[in-house]
């Protein structure tokens, strides 16, 4: 469901899911620039792209297809892989980087909940409820091993010269391929697993 339906339908949840969801989307891109960085990389740094301001993130069409659609993009952060001290971990830990940084924000809103239960803060429930569920939801879209989602990048960081090259050949057809599987389907089960697995991971921590 598109965010355009729900804005008309219950304004307040849209507004309640629109704040996390754009934050979320704009602190997964920032944790890939800001470790790049870290690791020798100041491309996005030039770039000013280690902010976060919506305005530097925001891509028009990711905008839209949100809106219409329930699926969107904030625009990459440009990273130069070549400047890094170490480009196989390098490309290891800038692409987990979005994941990880989506993990914790939905850890500290699990655990901001847990602390606050027994309160009556209404509408502060739901705003941390749905921070949970969007970075688990894009932490978990994310770990997809289809180019050029980050799973993708992961697992090419573990794999020989040719095999990276051969996943990366199929970079511009991928998002292509993604929403042809969503439409399907088929990565309904993948996702489910992921989600299942972040969750589990986060109880051990907030039983």
């Amino acid at each position: 469901m598109g965010l355009i339906q729900l804005l008309f339908r219950d304004p307040l949840s849209f507004v309640l899911l629109i704040i996390p969801l754009m934050y979320s989307i704009i602190i997964h891109e920032l944790a890939h620039g800001w470790v790049a960085y870290k690791m020798g990389d100041p491309t996005a740094k030039w770039l000013g792209r280690l902010s976060l301001d919506p305005r530097k993130h925001i891509d028009p069409f990711g905008a839209i297809a949100l809106l219409i659609f329930g699926f969107g993009w904030a625009k990459p952060v440009p990273v130069n892989f070549l400047n890094l001290r170490d480009q196989r971990k390098g490309l290891i830990f800038v692409s987990a980087a979005g994941i990880v940084a989506n993990m914790a924000l939905a850890f500290i809103a699990f655990l901001i909940m847990r602390l606050t239960d027994q309160l009556d803060t209404g509408p502060f429930q739901t705003l941390l409820y749905f921070m949970a569920r969007v970075n688990i939801m894009l932490a978990a879209f994310n770990l997809i091993p289809i180019p050029p989602l980050d799973g993708s990048k992961i697992i090419m960081g573990f794999l020989p010269g040719r095999y990276q090259y051969s996943l990366e050949r199929l970079e511009p057809f991928g998002m292509f391929i993604i929403l042809g599987l969503l439409y399907l389907g088929v990565l309904n089960p993948v996702i489910a697993v992921f989600q299942y697995a972040i969750i589990s991971l986060i109880q051990l921590f907030i039983p």
